[in-house]
């Protein structure tokens, strides 16, 4: 099945697809193939940021076998001097500040008194190479610490361990009901809960907001008979459908895996071979292999 493959290749598969969709209204034609275009014109089946970043999660992880915040700090910095626009405001800002010698853990406190909160959704869809390493429910409290390093609201982070738990159970092989169960009884955050754990009584809203994002990649998910039906439904929603699409994907992918993805969408995505690449030095060091 490569669980783990089907993830994060699945996650730039909803980045590429969402990305000429990003910022946009609902589009009223159905959106089904890669195409050119978006607010940082891209070429078919490239990603943006959400896949750079969760690249440097994944390339981290291998660096420091686990979860390291001052080699995270570095290989995210990198990654933004790549592609500075592309970076939302909570991750743009906070760099900025790094790079221009603020300490970290300042940053994330400066960024979040300028920008009047920082629950924006950076954090959830970088994280879910976490869910490769990381075994639930462990992976639920290191999603809280990598959040915290750029998001110093706390639901931003309990947003990605939600999602992430879910992503690391069915990695493992957990049925979707199991792992969202279990998620739901790890999150102790009630904003996040109320929203998440319900999630068939709301609508979706594909916002930057943390939480509004989480749900509608969830609710995306978890109403899906079939990974492209809930990639092209998380991405045909408008907003910040790169976000919601890669979120979504990632989940996706956890659960049915690398071969079900369309090969015509395998075969049209930047970078393929390296992300098929650094999910699996993700997955032979993860930290249940004596498990």
């Amino acid at each position: 099945m490569m669980r783990h493959v089907g993830s994060l290749v699945a996650l730039a598969i909803g980045d590429a697809l969402g990305a000429p969709l990003e910022g946009s209204r609902k589009p009223e034609a159905w959106l089904a193939e890669y195409r050119p275009g978006g607010r940082h014109f891209r070429k078919k089946g490239e990603f943006t940021d959400d896949t750079l970043q969760a690249c440097a999660v994944a390339e981290s992880l291998v660096f420091s076998n686990g979860f390291s915040k001052n080699d995270l700090v570095i290989k995210l910095s990198e990654s933004y001097i790549v592609r500075p626009e592309w970076f939302g405001p909570t991750s743009a800002l906070f760099f900025d500040l790094v790079r221009s010698g603020t300490v970290p853990h300042r940053a994330a406190q400066t960024v979040h008194r300028r920008n009047h909160g920082s629950r924006t959704n950076g954090s959830v869809m970088r994280g879910f190479p976490l869910a490769l390493f990381y075994p639930a429910p462990e992976v639920y409290a290191v999603s809280l610490r990598c959040s915290a390093v750029t998001h110093f609201d706390p639901v931003a982070g309990h947003c990605s361990a939600f999602l992430n738990t879910m992503a690391s159970d069915m990695i493992r092989g957990a049925s979707r009901q199991r792992a969202f169960r279990h998620a739901c009884s790890l999150c102790t955050e009630p904003e996040v809960h109320a929203m998440l754990g319900n999630y068939d009584q709301h609508r979706p809203e594909p916002s930057l907001d943390s939480v509004l994002c989480s749900h509608a990649a969830l609710y995306s998910f978890m109403n899906a008979k079939s990974p492209q039906q809930a990639i092209l439904s998380a991405v045909n929603l408008g907003g910040d459908a790169d976000t919601v699409g890669a979120c979504c994907g990632a989940l996706a992918g956890a659960y049915w895996g690398l071969s079900p993805l369309p090969q015509r969408w395998r075969d049209g995505l930047e970078g393929y071979d390296r992300l098929v690449a650094l999910a699996e030095q993700v997955w032979e060091l993860r930290a249940d292999r004596h498990g």
